[in-house]
C-alpha cells in the first residue's frame, strides 16, 4: 500500500464541536446520520486527526458505522477480519488504546505495521459506550506521534458527549420505529373492525361470528387478515361486488 498523504488539521474550536453534538436534531436525521456527524466533528476538533471512524460492536459482530476516509475503513475492517486491533480492544474494555508509533508496535499480529504502511503512523481508539447491548469506539488516525496527552484528554471528553448523543439517537430511532409499528397496528385493527361491521350487516351475525368468517377466508386464501379486511372495505366503497365467501 502506498503512503497516504495526510490531510492538514483544520483549526476548530473543540467547544464548538461539543456544542454541535448537543444541537443535533434527532427528528431531522437518523442514527446513521448522527454517527457520521460524530466522525466528522471529531476529525475537525482533534488536533492531528487525519481520518476518523466509529466502530460499533453488538455481540460478536463489529462494523464501521461511519468514517471520514477509505483508509480508516480499510484498517478497521482488517481488525475485524483478524478479530484483533485497537478499536476492538477499546470497545471491549471501554478504555482508551493508544498506538503512538504504529511502525514499531508489535501488538495485534502486525496490524499496527499495516496502519503505518497506509500512512497512519499513530492511532488512538477511545471506548464509546452506547447501550447495554451495543458498545463501540471512536478511532482517530494520524501521523506518527500525532496525539499528545492533551489530545487524548480532549478525545475522551469528546467521546463522553458523543456517547450521550448516540444513546439518545438510538433511543429516538427505536421509539420512532415502535411508534410506526403501533400506528400500523392501529390502522390494521381499524380496517378489521370495519370489515366485521360490513359482515355483521350482511349476514346479521355477531361480531365474533364475523371475525371467524374473516379468519376462515384469510386461512383459505393464504392472505393476511388485514388484507382480506381491506379488500372487503374497498369493495364496499367501490360499489356492489361478489359476496365474501
Amino acid at each position: 500500500m502506498g503512503f497516504l498523504t495526510l490531510m492538514a488539521y483544520e483549526p476548530f474550536d473543540s467547544l464548538s464541536a461539543l456544542a454541535e453534538l448537543g444541537r443535533i436534531k434527532l427528528g431531522e436525521t437518523d442514527l446513521n446520520g448522527v454517527l457520521q456527524r460524530v466522525a466528522e466533528l471529531a476529525r475537525r476538533a482533534l488536533p492531528g486527526a487525519a481520518e476518523v471512524s466509529v466502530t460499533l460492536v453488538r455481540g460478536e459482530r463489529a462494523h464501521t458505522a461511519a468514517q471520514t476516509g477509505e483508509t480508516a475503513l480499510r484498517l478497521d475492517e482488517y481488525q475485524y477480519e483478524q478479530a484483533a486491533g485497537p478499536c476492538l480492544e477499546a470497545a471491549a474494555r471501554h478504555a482508551t488504546v493508544s498506538v503512538p508509533h504504529a511502525a514499531t508496535d508489535p501488538r495485534w499480529s502486525g496490524w499496527a505495521a499495516r496502519a503505518a504502511e497506509a500512512g497512519m503512523g499513530s492511532v488512538l481508539s477511545v471506548g464509546l459506550p452506547i447501550l447495554d447491548d451495543v458498545s463501540g469506539a471512536l478511532n482517530i488516525y494520524g501521523a506518527a506521534g500525532a496525539f499528545d496527552d492533551d489530545t487524548v484528554a480532549l478525545a475522551q471528553t469528546f467521546v463522553g458527549y458523543a456517547a450521550v448523543a448516540l444513546a439518545n439517537a438510538h433511543r429516538y430511532d427505536t421509539t420512532a420505529t415502535l411508534a410506526q409499528h403501533m400506528q400500523a397496528a392501529m390502522a390494521s385493527r381499524a380496517v378489521i373492525e370495519q370489515a366485521k361491521g360490513i359482515i355483521m350487516g350482511r349476514r346479521h351475525c355477531t361480531a365474533e361470528e364475523a371475525f371467524t368468517i374473516l379468519t376462515q377466508v384469510s386461512q383459505r386464501t393464504n392472505r393476511k387478515l388485514r388484507e382480506v379486511a381491506a379488500d372487503l372495505v374497498a369493495g364496499v366503497l367501490r360499489g356492489p361486488g361478489p359476496p365474501l365467501t
